[in-house]
């Protein structure tokens, strides 16, 4: 009701202008939806990608150290963040996109950013605590890298348009150097 007696400062031509665009990404999240609904929704696909997705949060749960959950928590929720905006970046601009996802809502890969690469990152900074940073950020992105992403295009879950997994080396390794920084804070008991 109060927003009948206020106008908007932006223009009504811009807002609509705006508005179009948005009307277009809706029409083709639509398509989409359909779309996986007929095509991915419960088949192998999407059961292994909810497979992915399920697993990794599990074993975390039953290995991690109790006393560093909150240190390990923090590291993966940073790479959640991270990464989920990384790869919405990435996948809006048409470098990759993916297949067989569990939610056809979200265009980044639910298992990769949300459990697998969070996972496996807290896993890397408590295993071993004192192997220096650079060597776990070094094979976490090897891993990653070179191992992860090529399993993932040959499932046909991840598809390169201008893109090439070298690029993914660098920001893996600096990621993985800041989540163990983040890890390491004062304010938490030691791993």
């Amino acid at each position: 009701m109060v927003f009948s007696l206020i106008k908007p400062i932006q223009s009504q031509d811009r807002l609509e202008k705006v508005g179009k665009f948005y009307e277009e990404i809706t029409k083709v999240h639509i398509d989409y939806y359909h779309y996986w609904k007929e095509a991915t929704f419960l088949h192998w696909d999407f059961l292994l990608s909810l497979a992915f997705t399920i697993i990794p949060p599990i074993i975390w749960w039953k290995v991690h150290k109790k006393e560093s959950r909150m240190r390990l928590l923090v590291a993966g929720l940073f790479i959640t963040v991270i990464t989920s905006w990384l790869d919405f970046l990435g996948t809006i601009y048409g470098l990759w996109y993916y297949t067989g996802k569990v939610l056809p809502t979200l265009p980044s890969y639910i298992p990769w950013d949300f459990c697998i690469f969070p996972v496996l990152v807290m896993l890397i900074i408590q295993y071993k605590p004192h192997v220096a940073a650079w060597k776990k950020a070094l094979f976490f992105a090897s891993f990653s890298s070179f191992i992860g992403e090529p399993l993932f295009w040959w499932l046909g879950f991840y598809v390169l348009n201008k893109w090439s997994m070298l690029y993914s080396f660098p920001i893996y390794f600096v990621l993985f150097l800041i989540a163990h920084r983040l890890s390491q804070s004062k304010h938490f008991e030691s791993v």
